[in-house]
């Protein structure tokens, strides 16, 4: 089920969105460019996400118990998420960050980060006023980020590694309009929209 695990993980986000109260309020966060309320209810909205998949996660005023030691964060990474599994410490199924920095080198930051971490699914959340300033990130994220992996250590990168990038570029279609899916081919050290 690994193969599809992007497309899980994109229709339990869009679920959540269409049936939590806090859509509307991440909605008016993108439109008014608030982007820390935007990370809180983004937040909510992807630890609903995991939980959809049967993953518990840890997050900012999401405190997980799940392993011997209790955090709302690990590793610095603003969501972890963890599946059921037979042994007290066990490695996330995914790490997800959220970062509402307008700067390229942060979000470029987030993702470096989630490429250090063994995970099934890597996510980068980022935020840009419009979808036609989406592009121009993702090439700076493959030419700083990917290319300083080279050939070999992109290769042997195990799991799927998303960029969602947001924007309030088509109010109307909300949320799907607001999110453009990215994912790393690992072959080709691009990333494809999907």
């Amino acid at each position: 089920m690994q193969d599809d695990l992007r497309g899980r993980f994109r229709t339990a986000f869009f679920e959540s969105l269409r049936t939590d109260e806090r859509a509307p309020l991440l909605k008016e966060a993108a439109l008014t460019q608030r982007l820390g309320a935007w990370t809180r209810e983004l937040t909510a909205v992807t630890v609903l996400s995991c939980r959809r998949l049967n993953w518990k996660a840890s997050a900012k005023s999401h405190r997980l118990d799940l392993l011997p030691l209790p955090r709302c964060e690990y590793l610095g990474i603003d969501v972890v998420a963890f599946a059921e599994g037979p042994k007290r410490w066990r490695f996330p199924a995914a790490v997800i960050e959220l970062e509402n920095s307008k700067a390229e080198d942060r979000i470029a930051y987030s993702l470096w980060k989630v490429l250090a971490v063994r995970a099934n699914l890597r996510v980068v959340f980022c935020y840009r006023p419009t979808a036609d300033l989406a592009p121009p990130l993702i090439k700076h994220l493959r030419e700083e980020v990917v290319d300083a992996m080279g050939l070999a250590g992109r290769t042997k990168l195990e799991g799927q590694t998303l960029v969602v990038v947001g924007s309030r570029s088509e109010s109307e279609t909300f949320p799907y309009g607001y999110f453009a899916w990215w994912e790393l081919n690992t072959n080709t050290g691009r990333f494809e929209k999907f």
